[in-house]
């Protein structure tokens, strides 16, 4: 039988077997039907587990050994109540069924562990947040209650292990989903499975162990933890979550809400109903969760303010080249006209054309295009000096900014320039000197009108700039 099939027919078979079970009037054939479902899950996590190699195969080793150990449990059970005819709560079927616990834990946090991604640390602060405002609830309604009143110390820590193996479950559980983001089917039936077992825990702990009622919810929780095992996606469990889906979504942050709000909801219904208050308790809790929330909105502050500055970065630079862009260079250069009219330094302008840029890339395509522009932005930086700054203008055309330069020192350093150009190819430039009076779009207009001089008379060359209109008028006046 197909894969993809043997899963359906497994859970459609478990869901029939646990209807049985609930019909079934003699309690000993129920118990019975009860410890062949669970082996069922059993032998198919077991089976899944020997299929796969590495971590995931000793992932689903752990949960196999943790569902063992909870059968034999069931089996020493069933020998107690129907056999030997003793009580079997406490018994050495609890000490079975409070193995499954750490088992299973340890595969979770492995899990966990694989999945991970940049923002796992805020995903272990998620996780805290929501242990420690889970874990109230469990210690005023399951643990404090059962401190004291039992007659040996073995009763009273079987009483205690259960809802403490839960915490512990329950923490395991809660790494795993904020580490996780890609929900395959196996992992969806797998974090289902627990849940049910969970609240089988709560349930028979709050009713005390009625038959049936208390019952059905491990029962469903082997069926459904075999069919995730026999899923096809069982293997997918390690597949590390994507970086993007590490967001702060609106469903987290109503969930970690909640889980904050636990603790003066606690509070409040005690002092409502008249119950008895936990304040100790509620403090405690409350003291740590504003800790942990303050430790979390410092990271997402962090987070947002790196974003921030990758998106600055994003804005100012090209992406092909990653030299800055038009954007930044029109901002350097108005600073560059402050600091030349200040010190009173020459600044001069370039304007940069690769030659026959289509005819290459109509040979080379546009990749090679691309590999020319990167390349020669690449080389010629390596030439510049800091104060220097070379811009990506558009297409295959760039623009050097070169404060403290004049003429004669900016052209040699263009013929320098020329030399590196890759793949053989050259170049032609416009270079204009800023007459200490004109805009900077009339600067860019001089160096392009220069380009295109070079250009026209044959490429390959650089050709200064003519004097600004008005400058040799101010020269003469001046004289």
């Amino acid at each position: 039988m197909p894969s993809y099939r043997i899963w359906r027919v497994y859970l459609l078979g478990g869901l029939i077997a646990v209807g049985i079970f609930a019909l079934l009037p003699d309690e000993v054939w129920a118990d019975v039907m009860y410890a062949a479902i669970g082996m069922s899950s059993v032998v198919a996590v077991l089976v899944t587990a020997a299929r796969f190699r590495h971590a995931i195969g000793l992932a689903w080793a752990l949960m196999g050994l943790g569902q063992l150990a909870a059968v034999f449990g069931d089996v020493m059970w069933l020998y107690y109540e129907h056999i030997a005819g003793v009580d079997p709560f406490p018994s050495p079927a609890d000490v079975l069924y409070l193995l499954e616990y750490p088992f299973v834990t340890a595969s979770l946090l492995m899990l966990a562990r694989h999945r991970r991604s940049t923002a796992d640390r805020e995903a272990r602060l998620d996780s805290t947040i929501m242990v420690v405002g889970l874990a109230l609830p469990y210690w005023v309604l399951l643990i404090q209650p059962n401190i004291g009143g039992h007659d040996s110390l073995f009763s009273q820590l079987i009483a205690l292990g259960y809802p403490i193996a839960d915490v512990i479950l329950l923490a395991g559980l809660v790494r795993l989903l904020t580490t996780s983001g890609t929900q395959m089917p196996a992992y969806r039936l797998l974090t289902a499975a627990l849940i049910l077992l969970l609240a089988g825990d709560v349930i028979f702990i709050m009713i005390e162990g009625s038959v049936i009622v208390g019952d059905l919810p491990f029962l469903l929780s082997y069926v459904v933890w075999g069919a995730a095992a026999l899923h096809p996606s069982a293997r997918d469990l390690l597949r590390p979550t994507p970086d993007a889906l590490a967001t702060f979504t609106t469903r987290r942050l109503l969930t970690l809400t909640a889980v904050v709000l636990l603790a003066p909801g606690t509070l409040a219904v005690q002092l409502a109903f008249g119950f008895e208050l936990s304040a100790w308790a509620v403090t405690v809790v409350s003291a740590v969760l504003f800790v942990l929330v303050v430790a979390r909105m410092a990271t997402l502050l962090r987070r947002l303010q790196d974003q921030a500055r990758r998106l600055d970065r994003v804005a100012r630079t090209d992406m092909l080249t990653g030299l800055p862009n038009r954007r930044t260079l029109d901002a350097q250069l108005a600073r560059d006209y402050e600091r030349a009219a200040r010190e009173d330094v020459p600044l001069t302008l370039a304007m940069l054309d690769l030659d026959h840029f289509k005819r290459f890339n109509d040979t080379y395509g546009h990749q090679g295009g691309d590999q020319l522009l990167a390349g020669a932005a690449r080389a010629w930086s390596l030439l510049l000096s800091s104060a220097d700054m070379l811009a990506r203008y558009g297409g295959e055309e760039f623009v050097l900014l070169m404060p403290g330069r004049d003429l004669a020192a900016a052209e040699h350093l263009l013929q320098a320039l020329r030399l590196v150009t890759p793949h053989e190819q050259t170049f032609s430039a416009g270079l204009a000197l800023w007459d200490g009076r004109e805009t900077p779009l009339r600067l860019l207009r001089r160096a392009d009108t220069a380009l295109y001089a070079a250009k026209t008379a044959g490429r390959d060359r650089v050709v200064c700039a003519d004097p600004a209109p008005d400058s040799s008028a101010r020269s003469a006046t001046r004289a």
